[in-house]
């Protein structure tokens, strides 16, 4: 393996990304994840415990500012590319096309984005690839190799239960094009059964629950499901750039040539079909892609020093793209005059958290301080909770997704202060409010905050007990 050059590429790419970890500010992700984060548990009704755990680690050992939580997410990258370059060389590819798989997944912008923010992809990326390689491991070399593949895909069900669509996209190769021989022996088998040995307590969970991600996905398949459709084919190509999909494009006829992998290839258009009916993200596919990517850069390597340059000139250009929209490069007053807040949900949904914090802090201090004593703050979403929680602002509840869990808010909560969460709730639930805020970022960014109407509220007219059933929504 050319490690010198992946070495540096994967160390470059740690160093960047925390360096430029305190751009903009927390994702709405990342504030939530540090809610559940005091909250441990086998699972949460949106998603398993792991990138949570995860939080919960970088603040204990790092502290709680931007760049400590950042830094596991940039570290799972820097592991991704060198299990990259690992399953180039499983292809075949020798040191330059180890070399530029590397490149090519480091300055994908879908890389630098789950490097630069705490995300569930942020580990979701290593795992898939993790997995891929012992894959290919036990088609290429040794079956004994699936109880490697087995144990990632048990381990990476406590991040994501997305690794499933790999294993029905893998399943479907092997049933339309082979080896169907693997099904026939004993070690994809006991990888399997090891899988679901090492997911068991996850599974426990969900069915000990009611099985809450079944209705969460359900929830965001018919809220986002038609836009997500619409997305899915122009994101396969700018989820890593466009020339990492060129270079995939290639790579998939050079795994269905092989007949010892063609499964791998069938495997992405089954796990993107499988994401279409679903309504599911557009990046559900990524891991595949970048397999694709992988295999191309083989071929680019076999055919020469002249399209070796080319390859490299062009993802050199590609990487550059990519960072301006994946990295807070731009600086914050300028960035709603650019396209970045429109292609990066990440960097437009970081931005503006003070101005609600301050919003907020605002009204509860203009209270008298009898009101100010038995007010509640009740939040529209998970981000908001995360950011008035880590402002220090007392009392604070929302009925979104786990956050649901963790009120009513107290009976004494007579005077509180809602979110824009709808009318339907607010006079239902108390006798007067007025509104008392509108947010606004003050950079124009056209988030989910902005333009945020903020009302005071008073007098229960029925007890949070009674109707905070009422206030309970996943998305």
């Amino acid at each position: 393996m050319a490690w010198r050059s992946v070495t540096v590429i994967a160390v470059l790419l740690f160093g960047v990304l925390l360096a430029l970890s305190p751009g903009y500010g927390f994702h709405r992700d990342e504030l939530y994840f540090r809610v559940l984060a005091a909250h441990p548990d086998w699972g949460y009704v949106d998603q398993p415990p792991l990138t949570p755990m995860l939080a919960r680690a970088a603040l204990a050992l790092f502290g709680d500012s931007l760049t400590a939580i950042r830094v596991f997410p940039a570290l799972s990258v820097a592991v991704l590319v060198f299990l990259m370059a690992l399953i180039a060389r499983e292809l075949g590819g020798r040191g330059v096309a180890q070399a530029l798989t590397a490149a090519g997944t480091a300055g994908g912008a879908y890389t630098m984005i789950a490097g630069h923010t705490l995300l569930t992809v942020s580990l979701d990326l290593p795992l898939w690839a993790a997995a891929i390689l012992f894959v290919l491991r036990a088609l290429l070399r040794d079956p004994r190799w699936w109880l490697a593949a087995g144990a990632v895909i048990g381990l990476a069900t406590y991040n994501k239960h997305l690794i499933a669509m790999l294993v029905l996209g893998l399943a479907g190769g092997l049933l339309a094009v082979g080896p169907r021989r693997v099904l026939a022996g004993p070690w994809v088998w006991a990888g399997a059964l090891l899988a679901l040995a090492l997911a068991a307590p996850n599974l426990v969970y969900q069915a000990t629950h009611d099985w809450p991600q079944l209705e969460m996905a359900a929830e965001l398949s018919e809220n986002k499901g038609d836009g997500m459709r619409a997305l899915f084919v122009p994101m396969q190509v700018l989820l890593f750039g466009p020339v990492v999909a060129v270079i995939g494009a290639f790579g998939f006829v050079r795994l269905w040539r092989d007949t010892r992998v063609r499964a791998l290839a069938v495997a992405y258009p089954v796990t993107a079909v499988l994401t279409l009916i679903s309504g599911g993200r557009f990046d559900y596919t990524a891991g595949l892609i970048l397999l694709l990517f992988a295999a191309g850069c083989v071929g680019v390597e076999a055919a020469g020093p002249g399209r070796v340059r080319s390859g490299a000139v062009s993802l050199a250009m590609n990487t550059l793209g990519c960072a301006v929209i994946a990295l807070p490069l731009i600086p914050v007053g300028v960035l709603a005059r650019t396209p970045v807040p429109a292609i990066n949900e990440v960097a437009r949904e970081a931005i503006g958290w003070p101005r609600l914090d301050d919003a907020v802090a605002g009204i509860l201090r203009s209270l008298p301080p009898v009101d100010r004593s038995r007010a509640v703050i009740v939040t529209a979403n998970y981000g908001e909770y995360g950011s008035l929680s880590r402002a220090g602002l007392p009392r604070v509840y929302s009925g979104h997704n786990q956050l649901w869990q963790y009120g009513p808010p107290p009976e004494s909560g007579t005077v509180a202060i809602v979110m824009d969460i709808g009318p339907m709730r607010r006079d239902l639930q108390f006798t007067s409010c007025e509104l008392r805020a509108e947010v606004d970022n003050g950079v124009g960014i056209d988030n989910e905050e902005q333009g945020l109407r903020i009302h005071l509220c008073r007098g229960l007219d029925q007890p949070w007990s009674t109707t905070w059933h009422r206030w309970r929504h996943f998305s």
